[in-house]
């Protein structure tokens, strides 16, 4: 009897990821074009922020160098989740193996606590540089800045695999239809045949801590950030470091907010449909954004982008660069 339900318990293999069902199906093509366009400029659009800083000396700095880490972290999390999104939208494949769905979630998530990390360390290394500019190039050294870098990325994939092993004492056994466009945790949890009780009140501590956590540690640098710029005595200085920190408080605006309505708030308190919108949020608009708003909004980088990409034929045509070399 024991061997029979232990068959059963693991017997679903693979899970129906609904999407968006409910829309017709010329809409879904259309937003199906929508995210590969999108998806496409996200992608472009980081490469191009990683391989500028690699090439360009001027941006060889600590603040450059956390930019071209998320902007390669931004590259992965969105291909998580949008291409699986894109067939789904186009009903070639709604379905996902039970292996594919665990590594999905994992990556998902082990990619979103990175980058709220790198977040913090990216306020930090803003609050160092115009709170504290005299001590900077003391503070902020090549050293430091790896270590930051790689305690974000080794801590947050160790967090979110002991997650793992919690997900993984879950059984599923019964109804195998997820009703988002990936293997998010609430709908998983919704289809396990066995109690998720403990599951679910750890996960939501994790996550909540996590994502509250990074929030406060953010806004704590902002919010000194903020007092500083007051206390700045030219008045383009202040608007341009104004300007700045809007732009980067917008993004993480949209990270945040969807983060907490997500994971760090009663379970229940919205429907899986609107999760599904809000997802969307996390998963599409914001790597979308991110270039141009921690990067591509940069003089210095605009400058850069230029300089290389008019010199990119000097093989061909040697004299065109000689100006700018």
């Amino acid at each position: 009897m024991s061997d029979m339900q232990e068959r059963n318990e693991t017997a679903v293999s693979v899970f129906i990821l609904l999407g968006f069902s409910s829309l017709g199906e010329k809409l879904k093509i259309f937003l199906f074009l929508v995210l590969l366009l999108i998806y496409l400029i996200t992608v472009m659009g980081n490469m191009v922020i990683i391989f500028i800083v690699w090439v360009d000396r001027r941006l060889h700095s600590p603040m450059y160098f956390f930019i071209a880490n998320l902007s390669f972290l931004e590259i992965w999390f969105t291909s998580v989740t949008s291409p699986k999104l894109m067939l789904i939208f186009l009903s070639v494949s709604k379905t996902i193996s039970f292996h594919g769905c665990m590594a999905q979630t994992f990556f998902y998530f082990a990619l979103g606590a990175t980058e709220f990390c790198l977040l913090v360390v990216m306020s930090f290394d803003r609050y160092v540089a115009i709170c504290r500019p005299l001590q900077y190039a003391t503070i902020m050294k090549q050293r430091l800045c790896f270590q930051l870098v790689l305690g974000s990325w080794v801590g947050s994939f160790t967090v979110i695999s002991l997650r793992m092993l919690l997900i993984s004492t879950l059984r599923f056994c019964g109804p195998n239809v997820i009703n988002h466009f990936f293997c998010d945790n609430s709908p998983l949890f919704q289809l396990s045949c066995t109690d998720t009780s403990a599951v679910k009140r750890v996960d939501s501590i994790l996550m909540s801590t996590l994502v509250l956590t990074s929030l406060c540690l953010t806004m704590l640098s902002y919010m000194s950030i903020f007092f500083s710029i007051l206390q700045m005595p030219m008045a383009i200085g202040r608007q341009k470091a104004f300007d700045t920190c809007g732009s980067h408080l917008t993004a993480l605006t949209i990270a945040y907010g969807s983060c907490i309505v997500l994971y760090a708030r009663p379970s229940g308190s919205f429907s899986l449909d609107v999760n599904k919108g809000v997802a969307l949020l996390n998963t599409v608009l914001y790597p979308f954004l991110n270039p141009f708003i921690y990067s591509l909004r940069n003089k210095t980088v605009k400058l850069a982008l230029r300089e290389t990409f008019s010199c990119s034929i000097v093989m061909l045509f040697p004299n065109l660069c000689h100006s700018s070399g």
